[in-house]
């Protein structure tokens, strides 16, 4: 066995991605899958978590790969939904190595016409959803997790929680700092229980949720000269950093909260993330 299948396959390893039929999250799948794990991915629109986990099983055929996929519908945003989502995954599986809490909504406005109705159906997806998503499948995780191979969350942050960036995201904002916190806590609590709780907080990369910014080659090129290096991120550097916190190389790393932003974080002055 070669180091690098020693320290970073998922070979045998079951996971879940919220979100994960699209943008930031399809990237997580795509690369859990390829190193080896089964993934399972929802959203709230079956159907495309179906063509998406078809689309990445036809790749993984094509490659040699020992990874799959597997698409379902899901909802984080109620407390019927993940009771929903937390069934159809326990009827899929016994237990649970690797849960990806990468499901996100988020809203734009000036401050001066920021709705009310804006702050709550963001936190009931980024925070409240999430929150309640980890504890009822604390169970599954705690029949996957051994001291020396412990359960791994992963949670979806952003350098907008990081850094003091609004972009008239404010709700958002808040919601992704509160993530970056609350993975902090979990991950204090729960090491007794062999469960590792990290975050990524990532800048700029093409999704649904960047598209008004990251569409085209000029705007991603303008974006991109905010970025210190100088470049938005791509699938490679989320699925690397997927896989180094979910295989043997990321056990012993807990509560960190991983920047993939170019140095976003590190500047300073009055920039914008997405005017430049």
């Amino acid at each position: 066995m070669s180091i690098l299948d020693e320290l970073f396959s998922l070979a045998g390893k079951k996971a879940l991605v919220t979100g994960g039929a699209t943008g930031i999250g399809r990237m997580i799948a795509t690369g859990l899958s390829r190193a080896g794990a089964d993934v399972m991915i929802a959203s709230r629109k079956a159907d495309a978590c179906i063509a998406v986990a078809d689309e990445i099983n036809a790749a993984l055929k094509q490659e040699g790969a020992e990874g799959s996929v597997t698409g379902f519908a899901g909802d984080v945003s109620s407390k019927e939904g993940i009771a929903a989502l937390v069934g159809e995954v326990t009827s899929r599986t016994d237990s649970l190595n690797i849960l990806f809490n990468n499901a996100g909504a988020t809203w734009g406005a000036p401050m001066e016409e920021f709705p009310y109705e804006g702050w709550s159906r963001v936190l009931d997806v980024n925070v409240t959803g999430l929150f309640n998503l980890t504890r009822d499948l604390l169970p599954l995780m705690d029949k996957a997790a051994t001291l020396e191979d412990p359960a791994r969350v992963v949670n979806l942050g952003s350098v907008m929680g990081s850094a003091a960036i609004g972009e008239g995201a404010y709700s958002y904002s808040a919601s992704k700092a509160a993530v970056h916190h609350l993975t902090r806590i979990l991950a204090k609590e729960l090491a007794d229980r062999h469960i590792t709780f990290n975050a990524f907080a990532p800048g700029p990369f093409q999704s649904k949720m960047t598209a008004f910014a990251t569409t085209t080659d000029e705007q991603i090129e303008k974006v991109a000269q905010g970025v210190p290096l100088g470049r938005i991120g791509s699938p490679d550097d989320i699925a690397g950093a997927a896989i180094y916190l979910c295989s043997r190389a990321g056990s012993y790393v807990t509560g960190m909260i991983l920047p993939l932003d170019g140095g976003i974080h590190i500047k300073t002055g009055r920039g914008s993330l997405f005017n430049q």
